[in-house]
């Protein structure tokens, strides 16, 4: 389970299937209102109480996002209220609404173009050469549609050394974001900043 705060109210964790699993839950029990899911949301909120000094006062909303082969992206979003004491340092009840949603393509956010070009590289050497790239924010994000030959596991492994599961949907990128390659993004990078490197040197 990675934890990662992303405003004062706001945070990320990011739970592999296997996190799931030792927790005695599978993703379908995540569609389910049920007493085994609210325990893991509440001990994700005391870790992260732990970990990031991520307080909760009053109600929360939690999304779930289930991606491919790689997890689940829960953003908590801490909805300030004003409580008496008694009512807000009382364990029974955290108010939560949950909004699940579940995507196959697989969209993935990186810090920095390098670790694009680096990604790019491995995977022309594997023969992948598609996917769009996207910047939005300061960030840059690399959609992936079409079906890839490497398994999906080792795909979305490959992914992950480089960055991290988006948790911005790819509609909003599409809306208010620029694209920068809307096809075989792997094969021109590669071409442009390996390849072209290469031949200048």
């Amino acid at each position: 389970m990675r934890l990662e705060r992303l405003t004062h109210n706001k945070i990320k964790i990011f739970l592999t299937f296997d996190d799931l699993i030792d927790r005695g839950l599978t993703k379908e029990d995540l569609w389910k209102d049920s007493f085994k899911v609210h325990q893991l949301f509440r001990d994700m909120i005391e870790e992260a109480n732990e970990e990031l000094g991520f307080e909760i006062n009053g109600s929360i909303a939690v999304e779930v996002y289930s991606l491919p082969a790689q997890g689940m992206v829960v953003i908590v979003t801490s909805e300030s209220q004003d409580h008496d004491l008694e009512e807000e340092f009382s364990d029974d009840y955290i108010e939560m609404q949950v909004t699940l949603d579940e995507s196959e393509d697989i969209f993935y956010e990186f810090q920095e173009f390098e670790h694009i070009i680096q990604l790019c590289h491995r995977l022309y050497t594997l023969g992948f050469f598609g996917g769009t790239l996207y910047s939005y924010n300061g960030r840059f994000y690399l959609h992936v549609a079409e079906p890839s030959h490497i398994d999906t596991n080792d795909f979305v492994a490959i992914l992950a050394e480089f960055g991290s599961p988006s948790t911005i949907t790819i509609h909003r990128v599409q809306e208010y974001g620029k694209k920068l390659i809307e096809s075989n993004t792997v094969q021109q990078i590669y071409q442009y900043f390996i390849e072209g490197k290469q031949a200048d040197s």
